[in-house]
């Protein structure tokens, strides 16, 4: 095992003359780096992540092909994980990588010659015991362990900027630890790029951890995540990979083309982009004095970049896609898969979805913005024209999630009102005063919780107000019930009513000339059944089977505690992590005056007690300095959140206003006759109905050119 402390930043890792073993003693051609970012995970997570890595080495080493050679194939693969904080590390984690002889506890030292150490970087090739109790074939493993925590951007900087320029990869495979790789996900994900020379980036299918017989599947915040993913990988990710553009290769698993995100000509690199985080988050602000109107631009902008680089796969995807005089592609690769464990308790659900939420709002808003950096590109005409069409529904797309908090309840009031009211041919289920008092009770209560969130959400974390957020979680699933309810016995008798009476009268054309079928029930069951349709083409439909129905009782959830919670924490533009930058001290390499090296214990640097006090008074002073620029950020943070959600709110409610003061709050007394809320409830379903169709037709294209004629996808590649 050979430990070096490196105290060069990740960007001059290879100018500060740091190598790596492969390099430095073999010279051999590395063609996957295979890297995994980890923060505080225990060694579950590891071994799970790294077993499944083992099984997909084992697979590459029993090819024998032009790259491949059997029992070779292990000294072109090199295992990189990147820990992000020696200080919040998991202990167990460490103990499972010294068992495998990557790491060794008590070597590491704090500085080196007064040079402060960045990152303890620990290179080793073992074998991992695999399920089966037999050994896998070597593994080269780099474990790159930084002093701080700087967040996962930062850790990619390691990977991307420090060891891929000297292992030179031809593919960099990112994994968060907790994923588990299926047996030949990453040999597919490889034969992307091998086929396609145009394709910059690959991601497979992410799968949500079921656990033993989907016995998870019995937890609704699991079930409707899974129904999510698999939706995401039925319509989303095809349609995307027919234009070419996917808008978010996930971090947990995907791939790059190392060519690709360097530098190739005198223009801005993807990965300049990628990493401009790391500016905007250590100093958004200048040091010193603070003025807010000189500031106020240049504050917006830091936090709009910020809470972009939430997301910051889909900033990298969008750079690289309109990367200047280039014509690269994203491809997605449906038989490489991953599974992947999810939140299981609210908490951690809310949180992981405040940073998506957020993070994807404004990379989805930085895109749509910067469309025309495509001009530049040198993709064909026809490729831009598809890249314009994708970027009208992503506005489309941002539009509409701007407006669900409004759009959610109105659909609410005007169902759930009609049922109040007396009905001339449909008939009710129960005397009017009943169903008027349920409307008003559900009302007040959606009020209240709405209300209750926004407080919540203001000045609690998820963890402090769990027991809220699952009374809210009760809650809405029983508002979504009774609306659910409302719809359907509305659909339901005005057939029995109103449209079969007709056919019999006038025959089966008499229900195409019936305007609520038209407005009402035909996008809802035509979104349905391209959603059945789909997932059986794909030949994954379980989730439409099992987990449809708790989605659906989900939904008000993901409007109205999801949303808000995010905008209402939109200043935090943290991964939810306590960061900090204490940490224990480890020992030191000095140079003596007769020029020798030797290591000084711990307990040897406390000898010269009036050197220390300086050095901690001037550590005093640098800390509260820095402690009042960041109140100062803060503080203007909290203010341009206090703005954002105005307006966001302010925005809703007006479209609330509007359409409950004239449009109406009722449907028409007979399903027949077209009301103007018929109409608002009829450009909400279509609306939704478009979108999925828009998908859908993505997902029947991709099924057609690329699995039933995959000689089509080299031709269109290339």
């Amino acid at each position: 095992m050979r430990y070096t402390a490196c105290t060069s930043k990740p960007d001059n890792f290879k100018d500060d003359s740091f190598n790596l073993r492969q390099i430095e003693f073999n010279r051999r051609r590395i063609e996957i780096l295979i890297a995994v970012t980890m923060y505080d995970e225990d060694k579950t997570q590891l071994s799970r992540t790294l077993c499944g890595i083992a099984k997909n080495i084992n697979s590459l080493c029993s090819r024998e092909d032009g790259t491949w050679t059997k029992n070779e194939g292990w000294k072109k693969v090199v295992v990189c994980i990147v820990s992000d904080g020696r200080k919040k590390v998991n202990k167990s984690a460490l103990e499972y990588l010294s068992t495998l002889g990557v790491y060794q506890d008590g070597i590491a030292v704090e500085s080196i010659i007064d040079r402060k150490v960045e990152a303890h970087i620990f290179e080793y090739t073992t074998r991992i015991p695999l399920e089966n109790n037999d050994f896998a074939v070597p593994i080269q493993i780099l474990f790159c362990l930084k002093e701080k925590n700087t967040k996962k951007i930062n850790s990619h900087r390691w990977i991307f900027n420090a060891f891929s320029p000297i292992l030179e990869p031809k593919i960099c495979v990112l994994i968060d630890v907790g994923t588990k790789p299926g047996t030949n996900a990453i040999y597919n994900l490889w034969e992307t790029f091998e086929l396609h020379p145009k394709v910059a980036g690959a991601c497979g299918e992410i799968v949500a951890m079921k656990g033993r017989g989907w016995y998870k599947l019995l937890n609704p915040i699991v079930s409707a995540q899974n129904f999510e993913y698999k939706i995401s990988n039925i319509l989303d990710k095809p349609l995307e990979h027919v234009l070419g553009y996917i808008t978010v290769l996930p971090g947990a698993f995907s791939a790059y083309r190392y060519d690709a995100l360097v530098n190739t000509n005198d223009y801005e690199s993807p990965l300049a982009a990628y990493f401009k985080d790391d500016v905007y988050d250590s100093n958004p602000i200048a040091s010193g004095s603070f003025s807010f109107i000189k500031n106020t631009y240049r504050n917006i902008k830091s936090i709009f970049a910020a809470n972009m680089y939430l997301a910051e796969d889909r900033i990298l995807c969008f750079e690289l896609f309109a990367k200047r005089d280039r014509d690269w592609l994203l491809y997605y690769n449906k038989f490489s898969q991953a599974e992947t464990d999810v939140p299981e308790e609210i908490s951690g659900f809310i949180s992981q979805r405040r940073r998506w939420l957020n993070g994807s709002f404004f990379a989805s808003l930085y895109a749509v913005f910067h469309f025309n950096k495509i001009w530049k590109s040198n993709h064909s005409r026809t490729r831009k024209i598809f890249f314009l069409i994708q970027i009208i529904y992503q506005a489309f797309s941002l539009l509409f999630s701007w407006f669900a908090l409004g759009n959610f309840y109105l659909t609410f009031h005007i169902l759930c009102n009609t049922l109040a009211n007396p009905q001339d041919l449909i008939p009710l289920p129960w005397d009017p005063s009943i169903g008027e008092t349920i409307f008003i009770t559900l009302r007040w209560i959606y009020f209240i919780l709405v209300t209750g969130q926004f407080i919540f959400s203001m000045s609690n974390k998820p963890q402090s107000s769990k027991w809220a957020n699952y009374i809210s979680l009760f809650c809405f699933a029983i508002i979504m019930g009774y609306t659910f309810f409302a719809g359907s016995w509305l659909t339901v008798n005005g057939f029995i009513y109103e449209i079969i009476p007709n056919i019999k009268t006038n025959g089966f054309i008499a229900i195409f000339h019936n305007d609520n079928f038209w407005d009402m029930v035909l996008p809802l069951l035509s979104t349905l059944v391209m959603y059945f349709i789909a997932s059986i083409i794909m030949r994954d439909f379980w989730h439409m089977i099992l987990c449809i129905i708790q989605y659906i009782f989900l939904i008000p959830f993901y409007v109205n505690v999801l949303n808000v919670y995010a905008f209402c924490n939109i200043h935090d533009v943290s991964w939810g992590n306590r960061e900090t930058d204490e940490v224990d001290q480890l020992d030191k390499i000095v140079i003596s005056d007769e020029g020798e090296i030797y290591r000084v214990p711990l307990y040897q640097k406390n000898n010269n007690n009036e050197q220390q006090d300086t050095l901690q008074e001037n550590k005093s002073n640098h800390q509260r300095n820095k402690y009042n620029d960041a109140k100062m950020i803060e503080e203007s943070r909290k203010v341009f959140r206090a703005c954002f959600v105005l307006f966001w709110l302010f925005s809703n409610a007006l479209l609330v206003f509007y359409v409950i003061a004239f449009v109406g709050t009722t449907l028409e007394q007979s399903f027949s006759q077209r009301s103007r809320a018929s109409i608002y409830i009829a450009v909400i379903l279509w609306s939704v109905f478009g979108l999925s169709a828009f998908r859908f037709f993505g997902c029947i294209t991709y099924i057609f050119l690329y699995i039933l004629m995959p000689w089509y996808s080299s031709f269109s590649s290339s």
